[in-house]
C-alpha cells in the first residue's frame, strides 16, 4: 500500500494528540467523581452529564497550551524526520501526563477538606512534603501511591498504542508546511483564549450548575492551577481587586470602622489577668449547641459557657490555619490568592497582639503537638516574639503520636505542667490538633449519625473531652482564679452540615471568653454582634486597657457602638456579613454568587457589594504595600 502523504500524517498526528488530552481530562473527571461521590448526592444523571459538555471550552484552551511544543516538533518533521525528534515528543507527553495526573489525584484528595480546586496556595505546601504526608489519612496515601504510577503507565500506554502517530519520510509538500506554520499558531491562539471574543476565556465558561461540585469538576484542573499561578504572579505589580478609586474605597472602609462613642463593656474584674488561649483547629460553629449545632458534640464547651461570654456571630477571616493565626495575633484579614504568613518581608510590618501584651511584663509561650513549619507558622510566631515555642520535636519522645503529632490528650497535660512553671502574669497559647484530618487520635466512635464528616465530629467530641480533663486539673492550680481563657477557632470547616463553600455558615467559628476573672454579672452572657477573628485583638486589648490603635483592621466587639460586620476570604472570592444581610462575590466569575437580605437589614445589595469590594481592595492594597 502506498504511504500516506506527509501532510496527512502531520494532520492526523496533531489531531490524535489533541484528542488524547481530551480523553485523559475526561477520564480523570470520572475518577474524581467516584472518589468524591458523597458530594454528588442529589445530583441527577442528566445534570452530571452536563459536565462533559461545559468542560470543553477550558479543556480545549488547556490542550492548546499543551500542544505548543508538539506543534513545533511537527513543523520540524514536516521538513526533516529523525529519531531524536520522535523521542523528544514522547518524553514531553510523558512529563505533561505526569503533571496532569498528579494535579488530578491531589485535587481528588483535598477536595473533601478544601471544597475548591487546587490553587496557587497549595504549591506552598509542597515545600514541606512531610507535613502533607502527615495530614493525609493512611488510606489516602496508599491510594495516591498506587494511583499515580498505575494511571501514568496505563495512560501512557494508551497514548503509544492508540494516539501516537509516527511520522514517516515521504514526499514533501512545502506549500503545506508553510501553510501549517502560518495558520496553526492562529488556531491555537484562538483555542487557548476561548475564541475570537473580546473577553478571554475564564472559569465562568465552565460554570453551569447550582451544584458547586459539578462546576468544580467541569473546570479544567491544569488550566485552573495555571491561571491561579499567573494571577498570583501578576498581583506583584497590580492590585487585582481595584473596583474603585483607592481613596473612595478606603473612605468606605473607614466608615465601617468609625465608632461614634467609647461606651465599652468591661467584663473583667482585673486589667492584668493571666491569659490562656485555646486555638481550636478547624472548629466550626456547627460543633457548638448554642451556635446552632447538634446537642452533645461538645458538652463540656457547653458547660463552660455558664462561666463565660459567648460570641455567637463570629466568622473566620480565611480558610487555612496560617491565615487564622495572622487574623488572631495581628488582626489582619486573610487574602484570597496568597498568604501573608509565608512572606517574612510582609508580616514583619504587622502589629502583634503578643508583643503588645508582653510590654506589660507578661511571659509568653506557644504550644503545638504537631509541626509549626506548616504554612510558615513557626516563623510567624517567632516574629510575634513568644518567649517559648514548643512543637512536636520538643515534646517528650514517650508521648504517643499520630500522623500529625502528639494527640491532645497527651499535649494538654504537658501544657498544664508548663503553665505551672510560668511566672504570672503570662499569656500562653495551645494550638489543638485532634480535629485536623486524618483524625487518628485513639478514641471510640460516639457518633454514627452524621452523613458527612463523621470522623471530624467524633474528633471534636474527643477534643472537648480533652478540654474537660484540662480544666478539671487547672481549677486546682493557684493561678486559675486570676486567668482569662480565650477559646477561638483558627478557621472553620464544612462540617456535617456540608455547607456551600461560599456561604457564611461554612466560615462561622467559635469564640468565647471564660474564667473566674469574668465579672459575675457577665457570666453566661451572649454577645450576638457580628464580627471576625480580626476583632479579637482590639476586643482583648481594650479589656486589658492596652493601646490597640495599630490594629486598624480590628474592632471592639464589646463596644455597643461599633459596627456589626465580618469579612471572609476564600480562593479568589470573598464574603461579607452584616446584621440581617449576607453577600458573597466570586472574583473569578466577577459576579455575586450569594445574596441574602432580611427585613431587619438597612442595606441594599449595591451598598453591601460596595462595602465588601472596598474592604477587599483596601486590605489587599495594604498587603501589597507591605
Amino acid at each position: 500500500m502506498p504511504k500516506k502523504t506527509l501532510q496527512r500524517q502531520i494532520i492526523i498526528s496533531f489531531l490524535k494528540q489533541f484528542l488524547f488530552w481530551l480523553v485523559i481530562f475526561n477520564i480523570l473527571r470520572v475518577i474524581f467523581s467516584f472518589y468524591n461521590i458523597n458530594f454528588l448526592k442529589g445530583v441527577t444523571f442528566i445534570e452530571y452529564i452536563g459536565v462533559f459538555w461545559h468542560s470543553l471550552p477550558l479543556d480545549i484552551s488547556a490542550i492548546c497550551y499543551i500542544m505548543g511544543l508538539p506543534f513545533i516538533i511537527l513543523i520540524i518533521q514536516s521538513f526533516y524526520q529523525t529519531r531524536w525528534i520522535e523521542i523528544l515528543n514522547k518524553i514531553y507527553v510523558f512529563i505533561v501526563l505526569f503533571l496532569v495526573i498528579f494535579i488530578a489525584i491531589a485535587e481528588s484528595g483535598v477536595y473533601g477538606e478544601w471544597k475548591t480546586k487546587l490553587h496557587y496556595k497549595a504549591l506552598m505546601y509542597l515545600i514541606n512534603p512531610k507535613e502533607i504526608i502527615g495530614t493525609a489519612q493512611t488510606w489516602q496515601l496508599i491510594v495516591f501511591a498506587i494511583a499515580l504510577p498505575v494511571q501514568q503507565i496505563l495512560f501512557y500506554l494508551l497514548y503509544l498504542k492508540v494516539f501516537y502517530k509516527k511520522i514517516q519520510a515521504t514526499t514533501k509538500n512545502h506549500l503545506f508546511s508553510f501553510l501549517f506554520i502560518i495558520l496553526m499558531p492562529g488556531l491555537l491562539f484562538l483555542g487557548l483564549r476561548g475564541g475570537a471574543k473580546q473577553i478571554p476565556i475564564n472559569q465562568s465558561q465552565s460554570y453551569y450548575s447550582h451544584h458547586e461540585i459539578l462546576n468544580n469538576i467541569s473546570v479544567n484542573s491544569l488550566w485552573n492551577l495555571g491561571r491561579s499561578i499567573i494571577d498570583n504572579y501578576n498581583l506583584i505589580h497590580k492590585n487585582p481587586y481595584e473596583y474603585f478609586k483607592l481613596s473612595e474605597a478606603c473612605e468606605e472602609v473607614d466608615k465601617m470602622f468609625n465608632v461614634a462613642s467609647d461606651s465599652i463593656i468591661k467584663i473583667l474584674n482585673t486589667n492584668r489577668p493571666n491569659i490562656v488561649f485555646f486555638i481550636l483547629e478547624g472548629w466550626s460553629a456547627d460543633l457548638i449547641e448554642s451556635l446552632g449545632g447538634e446537642k452533645g458534640i461538645t458538652p463540656f464547651f457547653h458547660e463552660l459557657e455558664h462561666d463565660g461570654v459567648l460570641f455567637t456571630n463570629i466568622y473566620s477571616s480565611g480558610t487555612r490555619s496560617q491565615e487564622g493565626m495572622a487574623a488572631i495575633f495581628s488582626g489582619f484579614p486573610a487574602q484570597t490568592i496568597t498568604t501573608i504568613t509565608s512572606q517574612p518581608e510582609k508580616y514583619n510590618k504587622l502589629p502583634s497582639l503578643n508583643k503588645s501584651i508582653k510590654q506589660e511584663g507578661y511571659f509568653s509561650s506557644f504550644y503545638f503537638g504537631g509541626q509549626l513549619i506548616y504554612g510558615n507558622i513557626k516563623s510567624y510566631m517567632m516574629y510575634n516574639n513568644f518567649d517559648r515555642i514548643i512543637e512536636e520535636e520538643d515534646l517528650p519522645s514517650n508521648l504517643p503520636r499520630g500522623k500529625l503529632g502528639v494527640h491532645d490528650e497527651y499535649t494538654f497535660p504537658y501544657f498544664l505542667k508548663e503553665i505551672n512553671r510560668q511566672k504570672p502574669p503570662f499569656i500562653t497559647c495551645i494550638f489543638t490538633l485532634s480535629t485536623h484530618s486524618p483524625y487518628d487520635c485513639n478514641m471510640p466512635e460516639n457518633f454514627t449519625w452524621p452523613e458527612f464528616e463523621k470522623k471530624y465530629v467524633n474528633a471534636a467530641f474527643y477534643a472537648d473531652n480533652c478540654l474537660k480533663n484540662f480544666f478539671i486539673l487547672a481549677k486546682k492550680q493557684p493561678w486559675y482564679e486570676n486567668t482569662l481563657f480565650v477559646l477561638i477557632s483558627d478557621h472553620s470547616h464544612s462540617s456535617y452540615r456540608n455547607h456551600s463553600y461560599y456561604s457564611p455558615d461554612y466560615h462561622k467559628i467559635v469564640l468565647m471568653f471564660c474564667g473566674d476573672v469574668i465579672k459575675e454579672e457577665y457570666k453566661g452572657t451572649i454577645i450576638s454582634k457580628t464580627g471576625s477573628q480580626t476583632d479579637l485583638a482590639k476586643t482583648l486589648l481594650t479589656q486589658l486597657a492596652i493601646p490597640s490603635d495599630s490594629f486598624s483592621w480590628s474592632k471592639n466587639l464589646l463596644n455597643p457602638a461599633s459596627n456589626e460586620f465580618a469579612f471572609y476570604a476564600f480562593n479568589n472570592g470573598f464574603g461579607f456579613v452584616r446584621k440581617g444581610a449576607e453577600i458573597c462575590y466570586d472574583a473569578n466569575l466577577e459576579k455575586t454568587v450569594l445574596l441574602k437580605i432580611d427585613s431587619v437589614s438597612v442595606y441594599t445589595e449595591s451598598e453591601l457589594l460596595k462595602q465588601a469590594k472596598s474592604y477587599m481592595q483596601c486590605s489587599f492594597q495594604q498587603y501589597m504595600d507591605f
